[in-house]
């Protein structure tokens, strides 16, 4: 008589997986009816990890999940094609108890299939690869902004360090700055970490330029540059980023799915029939809410409608959760705007 294998145990069962990745390793632990069936390590390919849960577990229906991050969205499109159904989870969605201070690869992977098979998992919409590819440009671009901002912070820590910058100089570091503090240098050693600092700056500055010309580029055969563009507060950068990020928002069903994927959904506090509403949640796409809420600044100065409604919330509420609201509105009209297939009406007052 033929012996049952190990994996008949698991036939037709639920089996919910969760993975903590890392550069060469995954961590992964399995759930069957609540209980913790299997934990290993394997090394950190897709394809690996897919014929490893085929074999584990023919027969049953196999769920997982791991946390967005550093490695993209390979690993959850090879497990989609192998028939696993998988989700990519905020990170910051993943509940932490407050009592549990001890953090190893396989407990995070142990609390993500505990959650994945509680049902309290809500995986993020996954860009197809064009569309991440697409991004590529809008994300570089931001993050070698961010690296020229910290090469200059480093050039005036160095002018303070010296005393060569009064602590209420307020002027904003540039290139004619630069020239000023290396005229004043207090030793050839100064110099020359200056100059290393600023050749770098140089550098970045080229590489910006370069990546802001193929966005400008991009923009031109994208459809939806004029719909971003015609909304008020967005500018070419703007655009880029939000085309990027949105596409024409025909993923979200309604609003409350869109405030959600950009974080400008507020937290909310309920005790009994008291409801109270506190700071976003910030648990949205980050580039997009700082785009958006940058806009609305602007927008406020351009679309009277938002400007009134801004004003009549500002005392109420204070003024960052003001322009929030304003941010929201004005997304919710972008997408109202894709739509319909118009561009973006800025509406009369009165």
């Amino acid at each position: 008589m033929k012996q049952s294998s190990k994996t008949d145990c698991y036939k037709d069962k639920n089996v919910f997986v969760g993975i903590d990745v890392h550069k060469r390793t995954y961590a992964v632990v399995s759930f069957v009816d609540g209980v913790v069936v299997k934990k290993w390590q394997t090394v950190a390919s897709p394809e690996a990890l897919a014929r490893q849960l085929k074999d584990l577990y023919p027969y049953s229906k196999i769920r997982t999940a791991y946390e967005a991050g550093f490695s993209g969205f390979v690993l959850h499109r090879v497990l989609e094609q192998a028939g696993i159904h998988n989700l990519v989870v905020n990170p910051g969605s993943i509940e932490v108890s407050i009592h549990n201070r001890v953090k190893t690869d396989k407990r995070d992977a142990q609390k993500i299939a505990s959650l994945l098979e509680a049902g309290r998992l809500k995986g993020i919409r996954i860009p197809t690869e064009q569309v991440e590819h697409q991004r590529l440009l809008s994300r570089t671009r931001a993050q070698l902004v961010e690296e020229r901002t910290s090469i200059k912070n480093m050039i005036r820590m160095r002018g303070h360090q010296f005393g060569l910058i009064v602590p209420d100089d307020r002027r904003i570091m540039s290139h004619q700055f630069v020239k000023e503090l290396l005229e004043q240098a207090p030793s050839p050693e100064f110099s020359v970490t200056v100059n290393a600092y600023w050749r770098v700056w140089k550098s970045l500055d080229t590489e910006i330029k370069l990546l802001e010309a193929e966005l400008r580029k991009q923009a031109q055969q994208d459809e939806r540059e004029e719909t971003y563009r015609s909304a008020p507060g967005i500018g070419p950068l703007s655009a880029r980023i939000l085309a990027n990020e949105l596409g024409n928002m025909s993923q979200f069903e309604n609003e409350r799915q869109l405030f959600s994927y950009t974080g400008l959904t507020p937290s909310e506090h309920s005790s009994g029939d008291a409801i109270r509403r506190g700071h976003i949640t910030r648990q949205g796409n980050t580039r997009v809410r700082c785009v958006l809420c940058e806009a609305a600044w602007m927008a406020i100065r351009k679309d009277q409608n938002l400007k009134d409604f801004f004003d009549n919330l500002y005392p109420r509420a204070g003024k960052k959760k003001a322009i929030v609201a304003v941010a929201r509105k004005l997304v919710g009209r972008i997408r109202a705007a894709f739509r319909q297939q118009k561009l973006y009406q800025i509406k009369p007052v009165g």
